[in-house]
């Protein structure tokens, strides 16, 4: 069942980028640009990498992230990525970047954006994954500073097919941003929003009916709003969960406590995706196993789960179509 799995085309949907920072590759762009670090080897790195909620896990992510200085850093950050993922059957990825942690320190925009953009264009050549980048803006932030970083990214307006908000849930709305999020869709961009991990089934509310989403990132608190539930199930709202990343952040206590089972049985469109595999434990491809191992997904309803990804993306409903047939022939 695991080969099988593996096997079937999948399009993961709720990525960062900058959280497939493994620290083999963290140490080799530390010495690459003479960064001295806090510690000197992979397992130190690794001790690092244990937190146990949302804001601990950020406080290490930023601090992680100073090692990339430079195109060839987002680059290399990029395809590796890639390169361990087309393994899992990955066959389409809709990726986040966070180019807020990158220009606070100095980072021109356009070093962070052509470095993954240039590697996603190699990585469809090399292992036939399609891709969009999705440009997130930090919700801890002010909506001014996302309005600047949205001005800085108009001239790389064709690489990016969507914008998404991400960081700190507790405390900061979709609200917050809701001016920000329609001056995205008159400029054309489709919309994601994390919501819903931390924060409450409200917050799933606003970013649907306040920013206009076409997925919730997450999403996984609206079984607290059976109103909520209904209206994803209609309205075809996909959840891009994260199971190994809730379980990581306490968000459900263990992977047999998760609600993804049960929101799928009712009609919800719930993906499998990993959200920051180096720090979360688990690619793509060990998500879909733990959920089958832990919850008793059939071997057809990991099927349906890869369908949905491959639905909730924003591909063309041809490329939809021919992706969906390779599933199917999977079987």
């Amino acid at each position: 069942m695991e080969e099988l799995i593996k096997k079937i085309p999948k399009a993961e949907l709720h990525l960062h980028i900058e959280g497939t920072l493994e620290p083999e590759l963290m140490l080799k762009i530390a010495k690459r640009n003479n960064i001295q670090l806090p510690f000197y080897n992979i397992s130190e790195v690794k001790k690092l990498y244990d937190f146990n909620n949302l804001q601990s896990f950020l406080d290490i992510y930023y601090k992680s992230t100073n090692v990339l200085q430079n195109k060839q850093d987002f680059y290399d950050l990029t395809y590796s990525y890639l390169q361990r993922v087309q393994l899992d059957g990955v066959r389409h990825v809709e990726i986040f970047f966070d180019p807020q942690s990158h220009t606070s320190r100095g980072i021109a925009f356009s070093e962070v954006i052509e470095g993954i953009y240039e590697a996603l264009v190699q990585g469809k050549k090399d292992f036939n994954i399609s891709f969009f980048l999705i440009m997130s803006f930090l919700r801890h932030l002010s909506e001014e500073d996302a309005l600047h970083t949205l001005e800085q990214s108009l001239p790389y307006k064709n690489y990016i097919k969507a914008v998404g908000l991400d960081s700190s849930e507790q405390g900061n709305p979709p609200s917050k941003f809701k001016n920000l999020f329609q001056k995205c869709q008159e400029l054309g961009f489709l919309s994601v929003a994390h919501a819903g991990e931390e924060g409450p089934a409200e917050y799933i509310w606003e970013a649907l009916n306040l920013l206009g989403v076409k997925r919730i990132d997450h999403g996984v608190r609206c079984v607290e709003d059976k109103n909520l539930i209904s209206k994803l199930i209609e309205s075809k709202i996909p959840l891009t969960v994260c199971p190994l990343s809730n379980v990581k952040l306490k968000v459900y206590e263990n992977m047999k406590s998760h609600h993804i089972k049960e929101l799928f049985d009712m009609g919800v469109r719930v993906t499998i995706n990993s959200d920051d595999p180096a720090y979360f434990g688990g690619y793509i491809l060990e998500n879909y196993n733990q959920c089958m191992h832990h919850l008793g997904f059939t071997l057809d309803e990991m099927r349906q789960i890869a369908k949905y990804s491959i639905e909730g993306s924003f591909l063309s409903d041809i490329e939809k179509l021919n992706l969906i047939y390779e599933i199917d022939a999977c079987f």
